[in-house]
């Protein structure tokens, strides 16, 4: 299964240089990195980073950070997968750079809609 964490480009890319993402400051103030699965990604994107440009969307497989991810509830009892450590790159399958159409809404790739 694949699991998707929105971040800034400018993050995203020290990230890569260092090989580990620590989470944004949300995820610091919560205590654990905030992830959200295909289905659960645009409401997550409208509801908090609406109005934000340069975002990348990372590709994690669970498979590879299962031992620090929980499933919990969140948004309306949804079980969102939550990362109880820093995300080291390497689990990282692929990238996509978000981008938005003219009414401001986040264009997903084909394989998430």
């Amino acid at each position: 299964m694949i699991i998707y964490k929105v971040c800034p480009k400018a993050d995203y890319e020290a990230a890569a240089d260092v090989g580990f993402y620590r989470g944004m400051p949300i995820d610091h103030e919560d205590g654990y990195m905030h992830f959200s699965t295909a289905a659960q990604l645009p409401e997550t994107l409208e509801k908090h980073f609406s109005g934000l440009s340069d975002l990348v969307l990372l590709y994690v497989d669970a498979e590879r950070v299962e031992n620090h991810l929980k499933w919990e509830p969140s948004r309306g009892g949804d079980l969102f997968p939550h990362l109880y450590t820093e995300l080291n790159m390497a689990h990282v399958l692929r990238t996509h750079d978000l981008k938005t159409d003219e009414s401001g809404r986040y264009i997903l790739p084909d394989d998430i809609r």
